[in-house]
């Protein structure tokens, strides 16, 4: 199963720039955000030139064109990730947004309302995340726990990158409340046996939240298949635009749940002394939405459905392969995490001795080639590493071998520019 590389390229236009006084752009950050194709541009611009209005709130044409869209975007979102009903996909403006609505509400269930019992928290109460995990989606619970009383406990990471279960019965246990993981570290690329850990959290009458930011843009992702209670992806990772993000829950759950905010549009009554709200998933949604976002993130999933996430995956593991191929040949290259490509993304997160990996990605970025440096928003799990930061390339449809071999010799520049080859 291959792709017609060169074709896809085309559908994006930034592609065709240069940068760094003429250097072709090698972009190698699609983990921190991706490149939109012409087809999603260009449903944006069609938006505000033909279709603006808001939502919901009017019988003209325009606003009954801008909830047709809006809406048909939450119908697609749904069947993307193999949900039962669209009514169990949330818009929020991105993941981050997603998991704080779930942390709200768990901290916010009322104690009169025994339906909302398996949403309330306080001391006694714990919850399971990861070493692995994005800051997204470790500090919404740090948070609740220090508002409820209730313990953070979590999964280690060992030195090769795997998350180390071999305690996992006695880390989820009957005082777990929720688990929260990643699917695909934004890191290490590894892909997290969440399956395995969401049955043992459900043994236990505890809910789970999966972080698919980094896995939904890239392999087939089925919500029933993960076991997974609620799930969060973000559309700018997808080809999408910035400003939208899709919560999945399940349908029971999102009808016990208290709003996230309040306000317009969320709502079923008003009077002055109190409301009652929409049901899901309008009741999460207060005010005006992202339309011209939505719109986009539906061209997105059109354009992903038409290449094939199937096809999208193996192109990946072929530049995944070569790149680790490529790294391990460099002396002084440790790379991160997995190295081989079973069981991972096409993120590479890595260190180059003696250069900082600040250093190293300004003399990719000299030469054309866009990564990222850091921690990635995963201080925890680089600690857990010994590392203070690491350089990553990530990888998508539109990369080729040629870009995994200008990467290698970008390295190998930054080495003899600081001496250290």
């Amino acid at each position: 199963m291959s792709l017609d590389v060169a074709r896809i390229r085309k559908d994006f236009p930034i592609l065709d720039r240069t940068v760094r006084g003429g250097q072709p752009l090698i972009y190698l950050d699609s983990a921190n955000t991706s490149q939109k194709p012409r087809r999603v541009i260009d449903t944006l611009t069609e938006f505000y030139e033909r279709h603006n209005a808001n939502i919901h709130r009017a019988t003209h044409e325009l606003s009954e064109e801008a909830t047709e869209a809006y809406e048909g975007a939450r119908i697609k979102a749904a069947g993307f990730i193999g949900a039962a009903d669209e009514t169990e996909v949330i818009f929020t403006k991105n993941i981050s947004e997603g998991i704080n609505l779930v942390a709200y509400s768990m901290g916010n269930a009322s104690a009169a309302s025994a339906g909302r019992g398996r949403f309330r928290l306080g001391p006694g109460d714990e919850i399971v995340v990861t070493e692995m995990e994005h800051h997204s989606n470790l500090v919404p619970w740090q948070m609740l726990c220090q508002r409820t009383g209730a313990t953070l406990r979590w999964f280690s990471v060992t030195q090769d990158g795997q998350l180390d279960t071999s305690g996992i019965d006695e880390l989820i246990t009957e005082r777990t409340k929720l688990v929260a993981l990643v699917h695909q570290s934004n890191v290490l690329g590894t892909i997290n046996p969440v399956r395995e850990i969401a049955e043992a959290a459900h043994a236990m009458g505890a809910l789970v939240l999966v972080d698919a930011a980094q896995s939904v843009p890239h392999m087939p992702v089925d919500v029933a298949g993960l076991g997974a209670d609620f799930l969060g992806f973000t559309g700018h990772k997808m080809c999408g635009p910035t400003g939208i993000g899709v919560l999945w829950g399940r349908r029971e759950l999102l009808e016990e749940m208290p709003p996230f905010l309040g306000g317009g549009e969320m709502i079923e009554t008003v009077l002055m002394e109190r409301s009652t709200y929409a049901p899901p998933p309008h009741k999460f949604e207060a005010g005006t939405m992202p339309i011209a976002q939505a719109a986009g993130l539906a061209a997105a999933i059109d354009y992903l459905d038409e290449v094939g996430l199937d096809a999208i995956h193996a192109h990946e593991q072929r530049l995944l392969a070569h790149a680790l191929d490529a790294l391990a040949e460099i002396k002084g290259v440790r790379i991160l995490g997995p190295t081989t490509p079973a069981g991972r993304g096409a993120a590479i997160s890595f260190e180059v001795d003696g250069v900082h990996p600040h250093d190293v990605s300004q003399v990719l970025d000299e030469h054309g080639i866009a990564v990222r440096a850091g921690h990635h928003c995963a201080w925890p799990l680089h600690r857990a590493l010994g590392v203070q930061a690491s350089t990553r390339a990530s990888f998508y449809l539109y990369n080729t071998q040629e870009e995994v071999e200008a990467l290698a010799e970008g390295i190998r520049r930054a080495q003899q520019f600081f001496q250290v080859a």
